[in-house]
């Protein structure tokens, strides 16, 4: 019994001098999109603005900090925005001047390190354990990337520094705008135990509700909670929550990231719900599915419907194959039989249609549609790579 023990403190022992020796920096750029329009057009600084599409079914892609001010932020309809800030200015999306702008910025990225993994256009992780400077404090080089940013591109990064992914993320929420802020591995227990458990990662709605019908509140509520209890509950999940619990995070960062899955969505001028009209939709949504399928070449066995009704509940349907689809006459009787899933009607009328197709496995799908599934209105977007497209 005594020589088992000590095992299994060595391997805890040699998972935490692990993380301890590596140096990940999280840099998260602030209000990217409004603060690039406000940077283009002097006269925007200092007002309240929302980049999105200034219509009925318009959606705030970003607010501005002096529109958050008034309750606006992402994926509010642009009618809730207007109501909340009366005030507020609408600026069109320019989503190529964006991508230019994130490839200046990870061009300074690659100075210091090729260890850097792109999370969305305005954040990424680098390891810098090693970098191409020789710069041994990992604040000295996130406080060198933020001014450079600055200098160059006259725009405010947000950097957290700490041992692992999870931890960095965190702290670079935590001074936002222009902040920086470090984590220490002796500080990082008693930091994790203070700290909601809604702000860690893979913690959504639904988790939420769970943990706290457990008790779960913090990160020490969390700590409590044996792992089996855990896996027994969340699943996989609940191997990642047990070490997060405890400062555990070994992921690297990783430099390519395999696509997992290809998709689109519209949001309609009008809601829909005969009959006819929905299926012409449905037919429009299939056939641009498969353009960015061909564009992207990517391979998938599973089809996943979006609904997003007018009262902003949502759900998703899916369903599984064994071959791969890609073509029309695969996807679109498929696309007719998750649609006979959905109950509409001139009461419950549709918002919005999307498709994906992924390589998630049977089991997943469910899942996913149980978790991306809402009764009551939400306005969060699904994290599944849905994306609209322009008539």
């Amino acid at each position: 019994m005594l020589i088992f023990f000590r095992k299994c403190v060595n391997l805890y022992a040699n998972r935490w001098n692990r993380k301890m020796n590596r140096k990940i920096i999280h840099i998260d750029m602030d209000a990217f999109f409004a603060s690039v329009e406000q940077r283009d057009n002097p006269e925007l600084r200092g007002k309240p603005i929302a980049v999105g599409f200034d219509g009925p079914r318009g959606v705030v892609s970003t607010a501005s900090y002096e529109a958050r001010k008034f309750g606006v932020h992402s994926a509010q309809s642009i009618a809730q925005a207007k109501q909340r800030c009366p005030g507020l200015i609408i600026v069109p999306c320019r989503h190529e001047h964006y991508k230019e702008v994130s490839q200046q910025i990870h061009r300074i990225f690659q100075e210091y390190t090729d260890l850097i993994e792109p999370i969305s256009i305005d954040e990424a992780f680098l390891d810098v354990t090693h970098n191409k400077k020789g710069i041994n404090l990992a604040v000295d080089i996130a406080q060198e990337i933020k001014a450079r940013i600055k200098e160059e591109t006259q725009l405010t990064a947000s950097a957290g520094i700490s041992y692992c992914k999870f931890l960095a993320k965190v702290a670079s929420d935590y001074r936002k705008p222009d902040g920086i802020c470090t984590i220490h591995p002796d500080k990082a227990l008693d930091f994790i135990a203070h700290l909601p458990v809604e702000v860690f990662w893979g913690v959504g709605k639904k988790t939420l509700q769970k943990m706290h019908f457990m008790g779960i509140y913090t990160g020490a509520d969390l700590r409590k909670v044996s792992e089996a209890h855990l896996v027994e509950v969340f699943g996989k999940a609940g191997h990642i929550f047990y070490d997060f619990a405890r400062g555990i995070d070994e992921r690297p960062v990783v430099t390519y990231r395999e696509r997992k899955s290809v998709g689109c969505e519209q949001t309609f001028l009008e809601d829909i719900y005969t009959p006819s009209a929905v299926i012409i939709e449905l037919y429009h949504t299939v056939l641009e599915l498969l353009t960015r399928i061909d564009k992207s070449g990517f391979e998938g066995k599973t089809l996943t419907l979006k609904v997003k009704f007018a009262d902003f509940t949502q759900i998703t349907r899916s369903i599984s194959q064994d071959k791969i689809l890609k073509k029309k006459a695969d996807i679109l009787p498929l696309a007719k039989r998750l649609l006979k899933l959905v109950d509409y009607s001139s009461s419950h009328p549709i918002r919005l249609l999307g498709l994906s197709v992924s390589n998630a496995s049977s089991e997943e799908a469910k899942k996913e549609d149980r978790e991306n599934s809402t009764a009551r209105a939400e306005y969060r977007e699904l994290e599944i790579e849905f994306e609209e497209w322009e008539e």
